[in-house]
């Protein structure tokens, strides 16, 4: 096989990946060029490629998975090649064949291994012939509902509804009975519609106690194949994951061999090139295991293999994709110490992990090392876009066996600090210290919402507003040259040569008044419960690097947090995650009119694009019947009524894009 030296590499996607496969690449000696939208022009990966271009408005659809507007770039930029990245065209069978037609090299498997993989159902016809043990389920040709619910009575409830052409959790439903399997299976077909421009399903009996054990795969031209080991991607929400580890634990030497060996069959099966993926359900009970899907391409969770194996999979993919023999046979892969990845996204885990979107205000990470990675494309001040993933970044950990890298992860969980936007940081730190990386047993609790703040968090947040405030009283009075006076910081806070003073900070819908007096030496005297109890308080502030720390004493006991402040809000970030107020602002009107919401209303969850509307007025609802259906970061959702009652009007049209808690439906008075 003739090698092709890629001198200039097209990244044909965005984000944390872009970035990522530019770093190897430029390692390499490999000129890179970036293409981005509207809204990513001012994006990471933009700024690090040698060049980028503009392909379309934010919208994927005319933008990332435009595969004639890719190629356009390539050829205009005089490329040799292009890494699709995972997700968009990554996985277009007819985008790798118009890549090989233009004479470009698609960094990635041929399109005969894309089209096998990516049809469910052939792709278990394959594996089963190939000897790959596959799971029980309906993998034919007729869509018609008859077929489908009789198919998933014959299998047995509950089913996965599965898109056919999907991945990363789209177009994934499970029915638990007749009765909802119609409305599982519309929404399954619609959202698979919108993803892939398919919306074919397969069934698939679902096992109820299942480990998502996944073997990272590699293969050249040459007919070598091998395995990297597995890894283990359990822990997950919407049917996409968040904590991934390798190895997966506790499986023996020999299951850990009938893995990759039935992994490396599933390659040769499709003649496949580069990396790739072989997902399998693993059982709990009896350790018995089945193909799931093979993903053709380079996973989210690839750094924990490379961490484990001391290996570079985006450099063996551009060597491979160059005509190269792998770099080594299996005998010489080696596996060391343990890796963990957390995916930390804008998303609030008490709200059934609703995703978010808005600027990152303040976003200050750990340090990296040959131990720690952080892979991300945002920085400080981008915004978390509406039209995309919202992934913020991956914090990837290693230690030398599972209990150390999970103290590393959650050590460095909590120098992960993020205000601006809601995240799911809090949701990984407290299972990471109680050595328990979120059990099914324990998600329930750990998903309930924070009513209140703890009496500290209180004091650090107001102890942060002081300080910050008497920094910005020298700083005015500096640029005036005028004397400092630490006893008149606001005149109307001095009382007989004593200051005091109440501080309001407001947590979701409570509002707390922290009362202060100023004693002696910067030391202060709190209350939060209206002067009952008194707390003595002192603190400094410090900043290094990208980090504010608030150094602080409370009746005595010493300790130290990180923090993030603005006019609006005051974030503190200690062992048990970020806590963040708001600080009310003054108000110069007086009205009469109630500030709560319309309790009459049907209201956006998230920020999104309206897609269906499936009321109008007048229409008679009863409570959970479906309303609209929003789309939001690569998700559909539908809000339903939350009682009986009549629509009285529709704020929106199919197609708005509409902010957090907008109303879009208008109810009248319940109708019993």
């Amino acid at each position: 096989m003739k090698s092709h030296q890629i001198g200039k590499l097209l990244i044909a996607n965005r984000g944390e990946i872009a970035c990522r496969v530019m770093r190897t690449a430029k390692r390499m000696g490999i000129r890179t060029v970036g293409v981005f939208s509207d809204v990513d022009k001012n994006a990471l990966h933009v700024s690090m490629a040698d060049e980028a271009y503009l392909i379309g408005p934010a919208s994927a659809a005319h933008s990332y998975l435009r595969g004639d507007k890719l190629l356009h770039v390539a050829k205009k930029s005089k490329c040799q090649a292009i890494h699709p990245g995972y997700g968009f065209l990554s996985e277009n069978a007819e985008f790798a064949e118009d890549c090989c037609k233009e004479g470009i090299i698609f960094v990635g498997p041929p399109a005969s291994a894309i089209r096998d993989m990516g049809i469910k159902s052939t792709s278990k016809e394959i594996m089963s012939t190939a000897g790959v043990p596959v799971i029980e389920g309906y993998h034919g040709q007729d869509q018609s509902n008859d077929t489908l619910k009789n198919a998933a009575k014959r299998i047995g409830f509950p089913v996965m509804i599965k898109a056919v052409r999907g991945g990363g959790g789209k177009g994934m439903r499970i029915s638990y009975s007749d009765s909802d399997f119609e409305e599982n299976l519309e929404s399954a077909r619609s959202e698979s519609q919108k993803a892939f421009g398919n919306s074919d399903v397969l069934l698939e009996k679902f096992i109820t106690q299942p480990r998502h054990v996944e073997v990272q795969v590699f293969a050249d031209m040459h007919g070598n194949a091998v395995h990297l080991f597995e890894r283990d991607c359990s822990v997950q929400r919407r049917h996409q994951k968040i904590i991934e580890e390798a190895p997966a634990p506790g499986l023996s030497s020999g299951l850990r061999n009938e893995l990759g060996e039935a992994a490396v069959r599933a390659a040769k099966a499709v003649g496949y090139v580069g990396a790739g993926t072989v997902e399998f359900i693993l059982d709990k009970n009896d350790h018995s295991f089945h193909f799931m899907e093979m993903n053709t391409r380079l996973q989210v969770e690839h750094p924990i293999t490379e961490m484990i194996t001391g290996t570079d999979l985006v450099e063996w993919q551009l060597k491979v994709a160059s005509g190269e023999k792998l770099p080594v046979s299996q005998k010489d892969i080696t596996m060391k110490g343990h890796a963990f990845e957390a995916r930390i996204y804008a998303e609030d885990p008490s709200q059934g992990f609703l995703p978010g979107a808005g600027p990152l205000l303040h976003l200050s990470t750990p340090e990296s090392s040959e131990e720690v990675r952080i892979e991300t494309g945002v920085r400080e001040g981008d915004e978390v876009s509406v039209h995309y993933d919202p992934m913020i970044a991956k914090l990837v950990v290693w230690g030398t066996d599972r209990s150390e890298a999970l103290s590393k992860l959650q050590a460095n969980l909590v120098n992960y600090n993020i205000a601006g936007v809601e995240t799911n940081v809090n949701f990984f730190i407290e299972p990471c210290e109680a050595s328990r990386v979120l059990c099914r047993e324990h998600r329930g609790s750990l998903l309930q919402s924070r009513d209140e703040p703890e009496e500290k968090q209180l004091l650090q947040a107001t102890l942060v507003i002081i300080l910050k405030d008497q920094i910005d009283e020298v700083k005015e009075a500096e640029s005036r040259h005028d004397e400092w006076n630490p006893f008149i910081v606001e005149s109307n806070f001095r009382v007989n040569q004593q200051l005091k003073r109440d501080v309001r900070l407001r947590f979701k819908d409570k509002e707390f008044m922290i009362k202060v007096q100023y004693g002696k030496d910067k030391e202060y005297h709190m209350s939060y419960d209206a002067g009952k109890s008194w707390n003595v308080v002192q603190g400094n502030i410090a900043c290094t690097r990208n980090r504010s720390v608030l150094n602080y004493v409370i009746n005595g006991d010493k300790s130290r947090i990180n923090f993030f402040i603005d006019a609006s809000f005051v974030a503190v970030f200690n062992q048990e995650g970020k806590v963040q107020f708001t600080i009310p602002q003054p108000s110069y009107e007086e009205t009469d009119e109630s500030l709560s919401e319309p309790t009459n209303a049907a209201v956006a969850p998230m920020p999104g694009v309206l897609d269906k509307l499936l009321v109008k007025p007048g229409d008679v609802v009863a409570k959970g019947d479906a309303l609209f259906v929003l789309i939001a970061m690569k998700m559909e959702y539908i809000v339903r009524a939350s009682n009986n009652a009549r629509v009285s009007g529709v704020l929106f049209k199919a197609g708005d894009t509409v902010q957090k808690d907008a109303t879009v439906v208008q109810m009248e008075e319940n109708i019993e």
